[in-house]
């Protein structure tokens, strides 16, 4: 069955834009393996990159004040290169913001603000996933997100791609109701090939019932995926249930970047998984490159004592002119920044430190969303 497309008229600067919000069919019959959309790889040109800053109406203002100095950072690293489009809270949040932005010395030019509340700081999985329709156009994708299985709160954060799409004016492709889908959760090399985790992506607590094929025909449909490397994850081993941006990444069409046997291990991936990352071939049959990247050194400490673990620098977030690396104040933080920087010529390596926020289940892909150029 067909659902019917609606048409949103916003207003902007007293003309008014038609803004088409356009539904698709019932997920239980894809349409085949058509490519309909394309996301545009993240190491394309940005127009700008979205962050949800972190705020105290959820989880209070220690965790807020624990975290600011990440976002400043990010922030700084940014505005060089491109927009920096902040989704704050309210009113208060953005005087409170701009205030930290501008005692730290970083120009606002390139700083714009959207208010609307949130539930956390995770924009890369529930934020848009920006798109391009046949006819080059940009679109916000807005897939379904509650909360990585129901696991945490979720009703504002999954308001804002349709937000977003209305406060700017951008054609919304409401996926909603389709599937649930978190950007952490795929990974694409530019060239159709796109790779995932099962456990996180066809988890019943998302899409129950949802086959690999269906997901297929949907990836392919709304992201120009044509060919897919799927691992089988571990369901129930983060509150993600192993999202793939964590210890595998592509750099490019011919480069995978992923961590030694040994600390896929650690970070307790399967070893089938393992095996099918080593083997895995691009969409011309070749063997990837593999470019491996160790894991912090030692055990990651945060800034107020808490031991989370031996940390990763594979979420790391390719910008304009930037590559911006999780660090965590390990002798690690150079040889992993030194090796990144050998995968991304001419943009400069800006670590980010992330130790209070690995310590909530995330580094720096996971509170960044492009959008292209």
């Amino acid at each position: 069955m067909t659902r019917t497309m609606t048409t949103l008229l916003i207003m902007l600067s007293a003309a008014f834009i038609s803004c088409t919000k356009e539904e698709p069919g019932n997920p239980d019959r894809p349409a085949g393996n058509s490519v309909g959309y394309i996301m545009p790889e993240e190491a394309g040109p940005h127009e700008g990159t979205w962050l949800q800053w972190p705020h105290q109406y959820q989880y209070g203002k220690m965790y807020r004040d624990r975290l600011d100095a990440t976002w400043v950072a990010m922030t700084q690293a940014l505005v060089p290169g491109e927009k920096v489009h902040l989704i704050v809270y309210d009113q208060a949040e953005q005087d409170r913001v701009t205030a930290l932005l501008q005692a730290s010395g970083i120009p606002m030019a390139n700083v714009d603000f959207v208010i609307s509340p949130t539930d956390d700081v995770w924009v890369r999985d529930n934020g848009p996933i920006f798109a391009k329709d046949p006819n080059g156009r940009l679109v916000i994708e807005d897939w379904g997100f509650n909360g990585w299985g129901s696991k945490a709160s979720y009703s504002h954060c999954n308001k804002i791609p349709a937000v977003i799409a209305d406060a700017r004016g951008v054609v919304q492709v409401a996926l909603n109701e389709v599937m649930i889908n978190e950007g952490g959760s795929v990974e694409q090399d530019g060239n159709g090939v796109l790779m995932a985790c099962k456990s996180s992506v066809l988890n019943d607590n998302r899409n129950p019932g949802m086959t690999q094929s269906q997901a297929e025909a949907l990836f392919t449909k709304y992201l120009g995926a044509t060919r897919f490397i799927w691992l089988e994850g571990k369901a129930g081993l983060d509150i993600t249930d192993m999202h793939i941006d964590g210890f595998a990444r592509f750099a490019d069409s011919t480069t995978l970047i992923t961590m030694s046997e040994e600390d896929l291990d650690y970070w307790q991936v399967p070893q089938h998984d393992i095996r099918t990352l080593y083997q895995a071939v691009n969409k011309n049959d070749v063997a990837y490159k593999l470019a491996t990247i160790p894991l912090t050194q030692n055990d990651v400490v945060t800034t107020y004592g808490k031991n989370v673990g031996r940390g990763s620098y594979i979420n790391y977030y390719i910008a304009n002119k930037a590559v911006l690396v999780p660090n965590y104040n390990d002798p690690n933080d150079a040889i992993a920044n030194q090796l990144i920087g050998t995968l991304y010529p001419g943009r400069k390596v800006i670590g980010i430190d992330c130790r209070n926020l690995f310590a909530n289940g995330g580094m720096v892909h996971c509170v960044t969303q492009q959008q292209p150029r």
